[in-house]
């Protein structure tokens, strides 16, 4: 219970960052064609789940508790594009190059096509 707790409470600071960081960037790069808020909370993601990744396999700097707070919440609620990205890379280093491979191909074709069966869903539905 505790573990959820901690989870919890790290998803709220995620999704607070989430919402402050790509609405700042949205806002200074003044577009309304391009998501650049979107694209700038899941580059900063990667880049720290990638950092953060290191440290905690390589050097052990973080407790079990601390790694569901980070990993899980805030990273995971900041941005899941970063866990993805980690698990990629993650394969990729335990040369399971195919199951890297699959793993971007599914999210791109299968979870796009999702979005796009929600879509077309919705308009039936409630057309």
């Amino acid at each position: 219970m505790l573990k959820i707790l901690i989870i919890g409470i790290g998803g709220a600071i995620g999704a607070i960052l989430r919402y402050l960081v790509g609405g700042y960037v949205q806002h200074l790069t003044k577009s309304i064609g391009f998501p650049y808020g979107t694209f700038a909370v899941n580059f900063l993601g990667c880049f720290v789940i990638g950092l953060l990744f290191y440290l905690s396999d390589t050097h052990g700097v973080f407790s079990s508790p601390t790694r569901s707070l980070v990993f899980i919440g805030i990273l995971g609620s900041f941005t899941t594009f970063s866990t993805f990205g980690n698990e990629t890379i993650n394969l990729f280093n335990t040369s399971q190059h195919l199951l890297a491979s699959a793993n971007i191909a599914a999210h791109l074709i299968l979870c796009l096509g999702a979005v796009w069966l929600g879509r077309v869903s919705g308009f039936l539905i409630w057309r």
